[in-house]
């Protein structure tokens, strides 16, 4: 958003500020507004968006040189303590300096920032060396970047975000991770997680929606990946800079961003790493904010519109009748065709549900005096209501009889239902951090996204659908009511949007047993008409991200009769009970293991045997095995192996479908990966390998003899060169 602004200056201080928000990024009728290269309509809603700079005051009260040391005086100062710092606040040349770059910095457009130039501002006030101010300044602002962004993860933690690769998990991760890497560049052997928990007891736990134990909990394990990140990161680092190095040119920014999205790597280690390689790294100071931005921008991005082109037509009609919310038992229903073209109609009113909020739409038929047509698929677009209609043809301004698919209509209501259900459920035994990060509903089962730190554990899945089904069993009503956004947010918070923001003043909200959320979808009449709920599996689709499967009602029954059905199958292959068959598959699966042993060790005694009985051809003193043999082709690498373990030379071939070839070299003369390319290409096969030991595969089987004629006069050859 954007609009004009008025500031409240004390001394240059900025105490407050009211921005009056008349500009947006959506598009609207009215003529379009640009500003700083970016685009803008006029909002039909006019907003005051008005901030008093609470810590502002305090600093403009205090006199300290910096905010940091008004609003932190004892992190601050614990800080310095522990980076080995002195921090100086009563040495006047001191505060001048601090005071100066706070200054300067305060007349710097965040969205261009040049570090270098505010130092040399600095640097010039105060007639320093800018490399002496550098080194003197850079550790205090890294002081205070940690006091400040420790407070800025307890509040993200505390408000139940859970770090991700995406939305405002994505920010939470940047922000934990610049602070992880600017106390590594501090040498504070501190826990951020003990820092975090600090600031949560200085503001008050009773603050926060999250507990400090899940704080400190993510905090640990987000720290734990941050290392591994790193460790496994530095050799990407060093690949990507070698290859630029040799091309003679800089890392481009684009590399850059790459990495930090696709590794989770530091733009600082980027540089550091790439510059021990001898590649040229540029990271602009504004760099985090540019990546956050981008990422902010391809949220925003839509796909195409494939009903764009009737968009004029829409617009011209009335709104339909949404009778699918006043009736959402009914099947049935009476109404006259408004419009139809290119196999849409419109109605005056409809008990069709339209695909939305990840529900899909009714099926049915519409059925006039002379036709009858198969509605697929319905749509909505504004508040008109398009039906997807296919084998026959209505015309406008006939009345029609709309019958609804009944079964599939209460399959969607009942997973649909269920959805908030289980969401309610994981809320009580994940914590409060649960947060639906998409849903889909179907009429044989439904899907539930949600954010989570850490895998979903067996026990825990087993408690969650234990507690769904308590709810559905308790049979407490649903209630729905059309509420004001405003009046509804502020009873309710914006946890009320767990499958996004609604767009308009007025808000559906939908209350199951303890779960309520604005919500367009059907709903049963209580959660005892679920049936039941059956979760069916979890899987971990992205980082943060668990999904839970699940099915409802009748899908439930038929799910778990599925199972039951399974389970009894391998019961009777085993003939046992089917409650016998963990410890039978476990003593099963036992004896597999000893059994493999058994053949590992009769393998090995075979490939003795074989050794034993192979004899030695002399050729330019060395000791060469050249030979075809009737074994497991995975057996050929360790013969190979122990034959040519004392200058010798052993070339094995063995044929099943295709020909396995192992050239094994224990001479500094015969180049095996060399040798056996030069064999397999001639085959058409495939292979390489090294200068001790190579493979390759030829698809004809039975070309084995060929393959050891090239071999022998090319290990001659090398002997006797």
């Amino acid at each position: 958003n954007a609009g004009p602004s008025v500031e409240v200056l004390i001394g240059g201080l900025e105490g407050a500020t009211l921005v009056f928000m008349s500009l947006g990024k959506q598009r609207t009728n009215e003529p379009p507004v640009e500003l700083e290269g970016q685009t803008f309509w006029p909002m039909p809603n006019r907003i005051v968006d008005t901030g008093y700079g609470l810590e502002r005051l305090t600093w403009a009260s205090s006199g300290s040189p910096t905010i940091y040391d008004a609003v932190f005086p004892d992190l601050v100062s614990s800080l310095f303590s522990e980076a080995g710092l002195d921090h100086h606040l009563k040495d006047k040349n001191y505060t001048k300096i601090l005071s100066l770059n706070a200054k300067f910095a305060g007349l710097m457009d965040i969205t261009g920032a040049n570090l270098f130039a505010l130092r040399k501002k600095v640097a010039a006030a105060i007639d320093v060396p800018i490399d002496r101010l550098i080194k003197m300044i850079t550790p205090i602002e890294q002081v205070y970047t940690i006091a400040d962004h420790t407070r800025c993860l307890a509040y993200m933690l505390g408000d139940c975000i859970v770090p991700s690769n995406v939305r405002e998990g994505y920010l939470a991760r940047l922000v934990l991770r610049r602070t992880l890497r600017v106390m590594n560049d501090l040498n504070l052997d501190l826990s951020l997680a003990d820092l975090v928990a600090r600031q949560v007891e200085e503001i008050g736990e009773e603050q926060f929606e999250q507990s400090p134990e899940v704080i400190r909990e993510i905090l640990e394990r987000e720290t734990e990946k941050y290392g591994a990140t790193i460790e496994r990161g530095t050799r990407i680092i060093q690949k990507v800079a070698s290859s630029y190095k040799k091309k003679s040119q800089k890392v481009p920014l684009v590399e850059v961003i790459t990495l930090y999205d696709s590794h989770g790597l530091p733009a600082e280690l980027i540089k550091e790493v790439a510059a021990a390689e001898g590649a040229v790294v540029e990271i602009p100071d504004n760099f985090y904010s540019l990546v956050a931005n981008m990422h902010s921008e391809s949220q925003r991005e839509g796909g195409d519109d494939p009903l764009a082109a009737y968009e004029e037509r829409f617009t011209a009609l009335p709104p339909t009748r949404p009778l699918y919310y006043e009736q959402p038992c009914e099947v049935e229903f009476e109404a006259m065709v408004i419009d139809c073209f290119d196999g849409l109609v419109v109605l005056d009113q409809t008990l069709f549900y339209p695909e939305g909020g990840g529900q899909p739409a009714d099926t049915g038929t519409l059925l006039s005096a002379e036709s009858m047509v198969r509605v697929e698929d319905v749509t909505k677009r504004g508040n008109v209501i398009l039906h997807r209609a296919v084998g026959g043809s209505l015309k406008r301004g006939e009345r029609v009889k709309g019958m609804v698919d009944e079964e599939r209509r209460w399959s969607l209501m009942r997973h649909h239902t269920a959805t908030h259900v289980l969401l309610h459920a994981a809320k009580e035994i994940l914590g409060a951090h649960i947060h639906q990060a998409g849903a889909q509903k179907g009429s044989d089962s439904a899907r539930l996204d949600i954010r989570h730190f850490k895998h979903i554990t067996e026990d825990e899945l087993r408690r969650i659908e234990l507690r769904a089904n308590q709810i559905v069993q308790s049979n407490k009503p649903v209630f729905i009511k059309l509420e004001e956004r405003q009046r509804a947010e502020q009873k309710y918070g914006f946890t009320l949007y767990q499958g996004g923001v609604p767009p308009g003043n007025a808000i559906r909200v939908v209350q199951v047993g303890g779960e309520i959320q604005a919500c367009a979808g059907t709903h049963v009449r209580t959660t005892g008409e679920i049936g039941a709920i059956k979760v069916l599996r979890v899987e971990h689709i992205q980082d943060g991200i668990e999904r839970i499967e699940f099915a409802a009602g009748k899908a439930a029954i038929m799910a778990m009769q599925e199972t039951e059905r399974v389970l009894a199958d391998a019961a009777a292959e085993l003939r046992i009970q089917p409650e016998n068959l963990p410890s039978t598959v476990q003593r099963f699966f036992g004896e597999w293991k000893e059994r493999g042993k058994e053949i590992e060790r009769l393998r090995k005694k075979l490939i003795d045997l074989e050794l034993a009985q192979i004899e030695y051809e002399p050729i330019a003193s060395a000791k060469v095995v050249i030979r075809e043999l009737d074994v497991d082709p995975s057996q050929l690498a360790a013969l190979a192996r122990k034959l040519a373990k004392t200058n010798g030379v052993a070339l094995l071939v063995s044929a099943s479908d295709r020909l396995h070839m192992v050239l094994a070299s224990g001479s500094p003369r015969v180049n095996a990966g060399d040798i056996l390319g030069e064999i397999s290409e001639s085959l058409d096969g495939k292979g390489g390998g090294n200068p001790t030991m190579a493979h390759a595969i030829a698809p004809d089987g039975s070309k084995g003899d060929v393959a050891l004629k090239a071999g022998r006069r090319l290990i001659t050859l090398a002997l006797n060169g």
